[in-house]
């Protein structure tokens, strides 16, 4: 290294310094909803949106450290993460693989995390699993815990606080929940989440614990962050505030009139310099005064915070006229223990119906416990106990939360996982929509066909 620099001092070459609107970066989208397109970001995309996210965090600085579990070929990872730790002089350390993030976590002792929200989905879920295997009195300090947390919270809306209450959340916390806290290497301050609506009671959950999850939103296109919660402005439920230079506006051209919400247009230094060889599709996406149109529909509480209700590529009608949102009951299905993916469909027929890949490992403990006989995965999943008893789960878990014609009336549970490998996932681990429902028409017809 030493040698190099001497090289560079005998040869100096003038350092070349780009402009705002010069091409930094062609990223494609992910094709969730469509197929890719390269998506031209430039420094001044970049640079607005990385200063812009940084100044939502004041408490963060050079002695900050994160963990590198989403990929930096994408805008989410490449803005936040990389750019955002870069430009406050942090460090960062790199995820083995998906399978060593908690041993990653200890060794690393990141205090700052840029992640999807199915990663805390995934650590949630697992803590309900490890309690209810252990039982005994782990699981009831972790339950007694857990209803301190919401009860804190109830009395907290209100203004109020009670010593037994507190009394509880601390026996847990010391207990239980400094253990939780150690896992992930003891320093964890929070994390920002996306692509991906953060479900509440989960974010209340970590809130509670004492690692605030913080979630936002925004869009390859846009560098990517339009809005985001902060530590010192955040709302649960929310996805935060316009981020610096970015204004936000609700267009209700594309819904019903009496609708009280609509399509999220984004005007600002993060919208992109267009699509790569497509300016049919840039002109499609792009407003004639320099906005976006995100495709995702939302509205905007009296404070600027702003609230995801849909997206409109995504979004079907059912024969009865009513519009179902699948992208957000897919995210609680998936809170469901035995349940690893599912896929919402009903596009103008009589009811909705779910496309569920079980979570493998907890099938296999149900089957063991309740003495069912079976060789493999795909045999598991066609036995109709097994199928009632993820229906039954599945039903009860959306029920009080979503409208009767929204809850899936059949279901079908898959023996393959969605994967990059075999093409229904996103780079970004998103699903392909449109892939999965091709790959199983014939089994989606079926259903619809026995009414």
């Amino acid at each position: 290294m030493e040698e190099m620099e001497q090289i560079g001092e005998r040869n100096p070459i003038p350092s070349k310094k780009p402009s705002p609107d010069d091409i930094a970066g062609l990223i494609y989208t992910s094709g969730t909803t469509g197929d890719p397109k390269g998506v031209l970001l430039s420094h001044g995309n970049f640079t607005s949106n990385a200063k812009g996210g940084i100044r939502m965090y004041p408490e963060l600085s050079e002695q900050d450290v994160s963990l590198s579990i989403l990929l930096w070929a994408h805008s989410y990872g490449q803005t936040a993460e990389l750019y955002g730790i870069t430009y406050i002089g942090g460090s960062i350390g790199f995820m083995g693989s998906v399978a060593t993030i908690v041993s990653d976590m200890a060794l690393v002792r990141p205090t700052w995390l840029v992640v999807v929200p199915k990663v805390f989905n995934r650590i949630y879920d697992g803590l309900w699993k490890k309690m209810d295997e252990e039982g005994g009195l782990a699981r009831k300090l972790f339950v007694m815990g857990v209803e301190s947390i919401k009860r804190r919270n109830e009395l907290a809306e209100k203004g109020k606080s009670d010593i037994m209450t507190n009394l509880k959340f601390k026996i847990a916390d010391k207990i239980v929940f400094k253990k939780i806290r150690d896992k992930m290497g003891g320093r964890l301050k929070g994390s920002m989440t996306s692509s991906a609506a953060m479900n509440v009671e989960i974010a209340k959950f970590f809130f509670g614990v004492g690692i605030p999850l913080y979630d936002c939103y925004g869009m390859t296109e846009t560098s990517p962050a339009i809005s985001m919660n902060s530590s010192h402005d955040y709302r649960l439920g929310s996805v935060g505030k316009a981020v610096e230079g970015v204004k936000i506006v609700i267009d209700k051209s594309a819904v019903k009139p009496t609708a009280k919400d609509g399509e999220i247009v984004d005007y600002g230094p993060n919208v992109m310099k267009g699509y790569h060889n497509k300016p049919e599709q840039t002109r499609e996406i792009m407003t004639p005064d320099g906005g976006i149109h995100t495709g995702d529909r939302g509205r905007l509480d009296q404070d600027g915070f702003l609230y995801i209700t849909g997206r409109i590529k995504e979004q079907f009608k059912l024969e009865n006229g009513k519009f179902v949102f699948p992208a957000s009951m897919e995210e609680d299905i998936c809170l469901v223990p035995e349940v690893a993916n599912a896929v919402i469909y009903g596009d103008n027929r009589p009811y909705t119906i779910c496309l569920i890949v079980p979570d493998f490992i907890s099938l296999g403990s149900y089957a063991e416990k309740n003495n069912i006989p079976t060789r493999n995965i795909k045999e598991l999943v066609s036995r109709k106990e097994i199928q009632d008893m993820i229906a039954q789960k599945v039903t009860d878990a959306m029920k009080g939360k979503y409208g009767g014609y929204e809850i899936p009336k059949k279901f079908i549970l898959l023996s393959e996982n969605f994967t990059l490998e075999n093409g229904l996932l996103t780079q970004t681990m998103k699903l392909k929509r449109r892939v999965v429902l091709q790959k199983y028409h014939d089994m989606i017809e079926s259903l619809y066909a026995n009414r």
